[in-house]
């Protein structure tokens, strides 16, 4: 039986602005899935589906006015949306204001928390999100300091910002999340983006001793740093990365020197994504070796992580609203996502058991930035706890 009721997907998408490489493996999930988004079939009835897709152009104001046009002029029955620590939060608080169900991705749950101004145990009734912690970060990286050192004194490149406060915090940062392992973390102070010098950090760099580095930098500071690093005479052996360096450098900024610097700095960062990772797609048995190669045959570009996590968001909204008990009644698909427990191209993503209400954990891996035929590759060089996705290479510090 068809219902006279049709359901409307929203996205909310970077299209444009400095968070553009999360939109364009968005954008092709959604020309991909789009076959199989025309319509979803609940407790007998069939319904029929429409995307909407606005541009957050990843600014905070302009996704505010997104939600209210998706909730509004579009009807969204669900929003979905991938964005960085200051556009997310403008997404889902204007869900929670509008009463619709937004489920988001690609940023670590306590930030996701933290910056919605709440504490973890806060139970949000519109909004849900699935990624990793800050302390599933520091023991990936720590398993990389590890390959390079067992007992490392491990200097702190973190910003002033949101994401440098977290990565300080005494309860959720990394060294809560470090005890027992033997590191020592230096602080190197922390700095304003983008920054003009690092001539303060470099010279704690120094004064610690510290042989390793770890950021959450940009890919144009970071190179900035590691330069003035070697100016002074100083080589990190290990760099590990997360945030911007989960992406290739070579998309996260335009500029030679940059690819250049941080090419020969070999960082490593956190992987929850790769064509390795042994998962299939809830909606078309898609593995993630066909989704890479489908996107790299379909747009000329080498496949981001992001891919699986998009992929993944379309696969979260199908099943809600398949499995809602009235799909065309907000608050009966919020509920279907509180319970969604669903593998996805991205892995199993389970919102009864998470950290946290709302939070849906991805596993990590450690990668590392190594020189390929086509530009920087990401090879999977460290799975402990997670042997089931291969490796593909091995740790290799500078020199």
């Amino acid at each position: 039986m068809a219902s006279t009721t049709p359901l409307c997907i929203g996205v909310v998408a970077p299209l444009t602005g400095r968070l553009a490489p999360l939109g364009a493996p968005l954008g092709y999930v959604l020309r991909a899935l789009a076959p199989h988004l025309t319509h979803v079939r609940n407790g007998g009835r069939r319904y029929e589906v429409t995307v909407a897709v606005r541009d957050s152009r990843s600014e905070p104001g302009s996704a505010r006015r997104a939600v209210r046009e998706l909730a509004e002029a579009d009807g969204a029955r669900i929003v979905l949306t991938m964005a960085g620590t200051r556009v997310l939060p403008a997404v889902t608080d204007a869900c929670e204001e509008a009463a619709v169900p937004c489920v988001s991705t690609t940023f670590p749950w306590q930030a996701y928390v933290h910056a919605r101004g709440v504490d973890p145990g806060h139970r949000f009734r519109w909004t849900y999100h699935f990624a990793w912690g800050l302390d599933d970060i520091a023991r990936i990286f720590a398993g990389l300091w590890e390959g390079v050192c067992e007992r490392a004194t491990v200097g702190c490149l973190w910003n002033d910002d949101l994401q440098g406060r977290l990565l300080r915090h005494e309860r959720y940062g990394f060294a809560p999340a470090l005890s027992g392992r033997g590191h020592t973390l230096a602080d190197l102070g922390a700095y304003r983006e983008p920054a003009g010098d690092f001539a303060e950090q470099v010279d704690r760099l120094r004064e610690h001793g510290a042989g390793l580095v770890t950021s959450a930098a940009t890919a144009t500071d970071l190179a900035l740093f590691h330069r003035r690093a070697r100016e002074a005479g100083l080589r990190p052996r290990l760099i590990t990365c997360s945030r911007w360096l989960t992406y290739p450098h070579t998309h996260s900024s335009p500029a030679a020197d940059v690819h250049t610097e941080l090419g020969d700095a070999r960082v490593a960062t956190l992987v929850y994504w790769s064509p390795g990772h042994p998962y299939r797609s809830s909606l078309d048995g898609t593995t993630c070796a066909e989704l890479a190669r489908a996107y790299q045959e379909a747009t000329g570009a080498s496949w981001l992580q992001p891919l699986g996590l998009a992929h993944a968001l379309l696969e979260t909204a199908h099943h809600a609203l398949a499995t809602a008990a009235d799909p065309a009644d907000r608050a009966s698909v919020a509920d279907a996502v509180a319970r969604t427990r669903l593998d996805t191209v991205a892995g199993t993503l389970d919102w009864t058991g998470g950290p946290t209400p709302n939070i849906a954990l991805l596993p990590l891996v450690g990668g590392q930035w190594q020189p390929g035929p086509d530009g920087p590759r990401l090879a999977v060089v460290h799975n402990a706890g997670h042997p089931e996705v291969p490796l593909t290479g091995d740790l290799t510090p500078a020199r």
